[in-house]
């Protein structure tokens, strides 16, 4: 039996993915989670074969957890579940050991029979994603600026980022100036774009 967790925050996309999973004969959910807050400790716990994981989902991404399971040498199999091809997530998951990366349009039979590819040791990255992925380059921000255009998403001035973030607000602004320097963008809800849609966020 494959055993899988399966994290996703769209809590009806996440219920009937569990449900037509179980389903299948060789295929059983331990766990679903809607949030990455808990996600690596759940994982750790349940050690399942295969973890299915949504891209962008309140506090932790998906990327970032499986970053996260890749440092600690997670034996877990991981496949992205995502709407988002942006060439920047599928480089960012290519080096967190991501062995597949696919979109939620897919029928729930297709995702199962991934799982058992995956666990085959099959790769499914196909090959526009491998090119669009290597061409879209690393991320010029440092940590803490993408971490600033990411708090800029959520507050609108540079006060709120700064208390969220507990940096000064002089920090916050200088962090902002070379995020748009390093963007090429003319403003900070210009920056916060460029970096999305190359998925540096």
């Amino acid at each position: 039996m494959i055993e899988v967790v399966l994290v996703e925050d769209q809590a009806m996309l996440r219920s009937a993915i569990a449900t037509l999973l179980g389903l299948e004969s060789d295929i059983t959910v331990v766990a679903e989670l809607e949030t990455g807050e808990r996600a690596v400790e759940v994982i750790e716990e349940q050690s399942p074969d295969v973890v299915l994981l949504d891209v962008e989902m309140p506090g932790m991404s998906g990327l970032e957890i499986a970053a996260a399971l890749a440092e600690r040498d997670s034996p877990c199999l991981v496949i992205m579940l995502t709407t988002f091809q942006r060439p920047g997530y599928v480089r960012r998951a290519l080096e967190a050991g991501v062995r597949a990366y696919l979109t939620k349009d897919l029928p729930v039979g297709e995702i199962a029979s991934a799982i058992r590819r995956v666990v085959a040791g099959e790769m499914l990255i196909s090959g526009e994603q491998l090119r669009q992925a290597m061409s879209s380059g690393a991320s010029p921000l440092t940590t803490r600026e993408s971490d600033v255009l990411r708090a800029a998403q959520e507050y609108d001035t540079v006060p709120e980022i700064a208390q969220h973030l507990h940096l000064s607000v002089s920090t916050v602004s200088n962090y902002i100036t070379a995020a748009i320097t390093k963007t090429d963008s003319r403003n900070r809800v210009e920056a916060i774009r460029v970096a999305r849609d190359r998925g540096w966020l």
